[in-house]
């Protein structure tokens, strides 16, 4: 394998470039300055001198003219211009142009060699100076020894060319190709290196592990201009970017460029050679690679002795060391088959598994590429875009007629935003500029090609449009000219981004004082009104171009403290926090005064403050939220000192006063995006400083129109939202139930500030009612609010209890005639809420239970927890307390009787106990709705409490009742009431033979079952009647006969129920069923033998059964063998 990489090399077709003549010239050390970002100033050593040469002296030195002029150079002309523009070059002067011409930052190693970049929000344009700059705004290098200039360390530092790089990255970053290659460079694992013209090699060792022997891999990189235009290793690495040995071999030539062994080109040496020594040359190098490049060499010697051959039609020969053409591009080696294949890759995992991370990482590599001003950024965005048009998804979502995944669409989102910045490029040629927009055209134009989801469609202008120069002419549409920003930032020119962001600043300031105009001339009328059709065209936060993002961005960046002596070089990092510093505006501006961190505040509240209609489609909804809570996260990184407040109070009153152009003013359109979260942020920020103006902005904020006003005024200046109105009421919201979770957490944020403060929480307690129609997310807050007021450490705060148990009782009002799941769970919380709050409480919601409670709520839950033992114990009631609560709970329970005798009568008996009057009462009630609707369960039920309280002849009345409502059918022998039955009869014959005499007809009316009636009858005559005792009777002490009533009418109807159910049986029966019914027969049998001529009954009945049944010869069998 580690021949691979050579024979690759060797049998690869030579570059089609003119032949270099080139001279030779002595190469003095003195001339190897090394103070390049990634050279010296970054060295292996860490220090200034570690890579000078044995026995000099680390010292400061200037750089020569030749260098200076070489650098130059070397990273600006092809090699060819320079042999075609002078005919004699000086050879010190040819070396060191060859020397300069290697890439000397090692940030665009790290870039070509990894996913990773500078992270964060500022990706795209972090560092805003140096440190992203392109070579040709390098300072001048430091002598050597000397540490690199300020202009050049950032661009060093963060590339990792310090030892820095290596350890302060962190374990995460340990398995990246560009760290493995500082691993195997400061292992000493890069050798034989030789640099010949434009061509650089060199051997890469990969240690031996446990599982693997070392292997040793060749490597070869090209170079023009700065750039590695190609690379060859003999890994075989298949992937987007360099593998770690291309990394080690250019690190070792940026490190150590005076251990490199450098050549002239090829050409050079082939010219210095006469006829014999050049025969020789050729001879040992077929020679010692002979099976390889034989075949290859007799080809040429043919062709180049045949006069008429193609290739002595052209004057000189190719030479892959001699540098690039003229016509060459200039950009840096990029596998364009592996950016597709792995997009790809990507794209059919779904976007899942790690993938869509995978892709946003290549979209910050372009972003990086850019900010670099890499031309490979455009190129490789292309790729990119190819494949996910390619996708196979889209022509399925659309044959489907659904929508792509959220994912998906984040993911499109980030590349059209890409494909503005390159388009907006400021130094892009107006060619190039229409090569890109034929190209998005024709994308565009393809059936498959996704469209905007969102109000922006058709409201975007063309984004080539210059920006106004002249005050006459109109404003530049915001979002475009915030892209303009972006594109600036992008393309690593923070200080022109920064003057942009300023005007952009300074206009919509305009905008808003003219805004507060037009408001002023308007507000009595639209204060009668109440509402308004006066909205914002196009909202900023949640736009596909990120507008106030863009330039928050930008600001923020201008004043962020970097530490660059950490590299993020994998996104599991924790990434800490920004810190910011306040950085005056440039000299010049109309507001030099400020600063732009204060700038960055102002604009972020402007335009979350701003007034916009809610736009239509799921994914354009919950990109507003989105956008939204990433906008507050940036902010709430600000440390806010003094400046930063004014400027928070200042933006605040305006948005204050703004009305309609507000989302903060005092009338808004109805389907205006709600400012709860918003809200929340300033209510958190102002608190600490000016606590009314964050009440009063929090309390503004509470409303959402689009549930409060059920008319569509201002709905026709804005036909496209027409088609979203539900005819009933309300528009399409997809995001409505988050919208209302934010309110209900700025309600709560309001009531934890507000604890202790009896009028501000009156105030909030009214926000709450009026403005929250959610019943849940009320009871929420109400739990919330129980919970901050009593905590369990410190005493209670019977203000915000009060607060809490208000929400309650608003909760028990709202569901009292809606279904709610969560119903009894409220219900127990109230009664809770209002046992902490006090008796009086309890007094309460007893007196007043028909307007929060149902009978049944009210009896189960309510009264009959206010008078437990518990809560006599929690308040340490007297009796006096005791004795009205319990008078209450005996009201209610007497009130929900009447109310709902089915459901409450047995809660309300209950209650009623200790009361004679309540309790004689209760009872009446139950006994005047059992004729009514109550079923035979709930009358036993109550029968078998008045027994269990020693009632048994009330029992006794109400299981007759009970009795009366039951139907028993022939085959019902597993019914829940047959308990029940048998109880009414062992309660009526211990009563006396009288009871069990009137419940008998009862019995013989409701149960057919002969099962059931042949138990009844064997319970009767097991013992006595009369045995409960009741003061007044004696019992006989006799056993009852069943040839004497009651007993007979019971005996006679059990033999009719065996008869007649035998008959049903039989009708249908199977052979498998034939022993279970003979078993049935000896059952009927016992009941059959009762009285003294029932063995002639019975053998009458088998009789019957046998000449009916004659047909059924195998069943008739059984019946003959059992019963003769």
């Amino acid at each position: 394998m580690a021949e691979g990489g050579e024979r690759e090399e060797l049998l690869s077709p030579p570059p089609v470039s003119p032949a270099k003549r080139l001279c030779s010239w002595p190469s003095p050390r003195a001339h190897h300055p090394r103070g390049s970002p990634g050279t010296a100033g970054g060295g292996a050593g860490g220090g200034g001198g570690g890579g000078l040469p044995p026995g000099a002296r680390p010292h400061l030195q200037p750089e020569s003219l030749l260098d200076c002029a070489a650098k130059t150079v070397a990273e600006k002309w092809a090699y060819e211009r320079v042999e075609e523009r002078f005919e004699r070059i000086p050879e010190p002067v040819q070396r060191r142009i060859v020397y300069w011409s290697f890439p000397r930052n090692e940030r665009e190693i790290c870039m070509y060699s990894s996913f990773q970049h500078r992270g964060g929000p500022g990706a795209g344009a972090a560092g805003g100076g140096a440190a992203g700059a392109s070579p040709a705004e390098e300072g001048p290098p430091p002598p050597p020894g000397a540490a690199a200039p300020a202009g050049s360390a950032p661009g060093a530092a963060a590339a990792g060319a310090s030892p820095g790089l290596g350890s302060a990255a962190g374990a995460a970053g340990e398995g990246l190709p560009f760290r493995r290659g500082i691993r195997l460079l400061d292992s000493g694992s890069v050798e034989n290196v030789l640099q010949v013209g434009f061509h650089l090699s060199g051997t890469v060792t990969e240690p031996a592990t446990t599982s693997e022997p070392a292997m040793t891999y060749k490597v070869a990189i090209s170079f023009d201009r700065c750039k590695i235009t190609s690379v060859t290793c003999g890994c075989g690495n298949k992937d987007i970017f360099y593998c770690a040995h291309v990394v080690a071999l250019s690190l070792y030539r940026i490190r150590k460029p005076d251990q490199v062994k450098l050549r002239l080109p090829i050409s050079e040496t082939l010219f210095q050679m006469n006829r014999d020594q050049l025969q020789k040359f050729i001879q040992y190098l077929i020679t010692a690679h002979h099976t390889e490049v034989l075949p290859t060499a007799q080809k040429l010697a043919d062709e180049i002795l045949s006069s008429n051959s193609e290739i002595n039609q052209v004057n000189g020969a190719p030479d892959p060391t001699a540098g690039a053409s003229i016509d060459d591009e200039n950009c840096w080696h990029l596998d364009e088959e592996q950016v597709k294949e792995q997009v790809k890759l990507f794209l059919s995992q779904g976007c899942y598994y790690g993938s869509g991370k995978q892709l946003n990482s290549m979209f910050a590599k372009v972003r990086e590429m850019l900010r670099m001003r890499d031309s490979n950024g455009a190129r490789m965005l292309t790729l990119i875009t190819e494949q996910f048009m390619a996708d196979p998804r889209l022509t399925l979502w659309r044959q489907q007629g659904t929508s792509m995944t959220d994912k998906c669409r984040q993911l499109w989102d980030e590349l059209g935003a890409l494909w503005v910045c390159i388009i907006l490029n400021p130094h892009c040629k107006l060619e190039e500029k229409s090569s890109w927009l034929q190209q998005l055209q024709k994308w565009s134009d393809l059936d498959v090609c996704p469209l905007e989801d969102g109000n922006y469609g058709h409201e975007l202008p063309n984004i080539t449009n210059a920006l106004p120069q002249s005050a006459s002419h109109s404003p530049e549409h915001v979002p475009t000219a915030c892209a303009r920003v972006d594109a600036l930032h992008s393309h690593g020119y923070p200080k022109e981004a920064l003057r942009l962001t300023v005007a952009i600043i300074n206009t919509l300031r305009l905008q808003q004082q003219r805004q507060l105009e037009i408001y002023k001339h308007q507000k009595k009328e639209l204060l009668q009104r109440g509402t308004t059709a006066i909205t914002n065209l196009e909202g900023w936060v949640g736009h596909p171009l990120d507008p106030i993002g863009c330039l928050f961005l930008t600001l923020t960046e201008a004043c962020r403290l970097n530490d660059d002596s950490c590299l993020e070089v994998s996104d599991m990092n924790e990434s800490r926090p920004p810190v910011y510093q306040h950085v005056p505006m440039a000299a010049g501006c109309p507001n030099s005064s400020e600063s732009y961190l204060s700038l960055a505040l102002e604009v972020a509240l402007m335009g979350l403050g701003q007034q916009r209609v809610m736009p239509e489609g799921l994914y354009a909804q919950d990109k507003v939220c989105r956008n939204e809570e990433q906008l507050l996260s940036r902010l709430q990184e600000l440390q806010l000192d003094d400046e930063l407040v004014q400027t928070l109070q200042k933006q605040c009153l305006l948005l204050l006063e703004g009305g309609p152009f507000s989302g903060l003013g005092e009338v808004i359109h109805r389907e205006s995006v709600p400012m709860h979260t918003f809200a929340k942020y300033l209510f958190s920020a102002l608190l600490p400083h000016d606590p009314d103006l964050s009440y009063k902005l929090a309390l503004r904020a509470m409303r959402l129109p689009v549930l409060e006003n059920s008319t569509s005024t201002g709905d026709t200046s804005h036909p496209q939202h027409m088609v979203s109105v539900v005819p009933s009421r309300y528009p399409r919201w997809f995001t409505l139930g988050h919208l209302e979770s934010q309110q209900c957490e700025l309600a709560s944020t309001m009531l934890t500030a507000a604890k202790g403060d009896t009028l501000r929480l009156r105030t909030i307690l009214e926000a709450i009612q009026k403005h929250i129609h959610s019943s849940s997310l009320i009871f929420k807050l109400a739990q919330d609010a129980f919970k901050i007021a009593t905590p369990t450490d410190s005493s209670t705060d019977s203000t915000l209890l009060n607060v809490a148990l208000e929400l309650g009782l608003q909760v028990m009002r709202m569901t009292l005639s809606t279904l709610n799941w969560r119903r009894r769970e409220m219900v127990r919380w109230l009664v809770t809420c209002a046992t902490e709050v006090g008796v009086r409480a309890l007094v309460s919601i007893l007196q007043s239970w028909y307007t929060l409670f149902t009978p049944t709520e009210a009896t189960s839950i309510v009264a009959a927890t206010a008078v437990s033992h518990t809560t006599i114990l929690r308040l340490s009631l007297d009796y006096p307390q005791r004795e009205e609560l319990a008078s209450c709970a005996r009201t209610l329970a007497l009130q929900c009787a009447m109310k709902d005798p089915q459901s409450c009568a047995l809660s309300a008996l209950t209650l009623c106990e200790k009361d004679h009057i309540a309790f004689e009462a209760a009872y009446q009630i139950a006994i005047d709705a059992a004729a009514g609707g109550m079923t035979h369960s709930q009358l036993f039920t109550i029968a078998r409490y008045m027994e269990l309280r020693g009632y048994p002849l009330r029992a006794f009345k109400l299981a007759s009742l009970a009795m009366s409502h039951l139907n028993l059918a022939y085959n019902q022998d597993t019914h829940p009431a047959i308990n029940d039955v048998l109880w009414a009869c062992a309660l009526s014959h211990s009563l006396g033979k009288n009871e069990l005499a009137a419940l008998i007809p009862l019995v013989v009316k409701s149960v057919h079952c002969a099962t059931v009636l042949s138990d009844i009858l064997r319970r009767c005559t097991v013992t006595a009647p009369g045995l409960a005792g009741i003061p007044g009777r004696r019992s006989s002490g006799k056993l009852m006969s069943t040839d004497k009533a009651p007993l007979r009418q019971l005996l006679d109807a059990t033999i009719n129920a065996y008869i007649n159910t035998t008959h049903s049986r039989l009708t249908h029966i199977s052979p498998r069923h034939y022993g279970e019914f003979i078993e049935f027969l000896s059952k009927a049998r016992e009941t059959f033998l009762l009285p003294q001529d029932g063995h002639l009954q019975f053998a009458q009945f088998i009789d019957n059964l046998k000449q009916i049944y004659k047909g059924k010869k195998k069943l008739m069998l059984l019946v003959r063998e059992r019963f003769g």
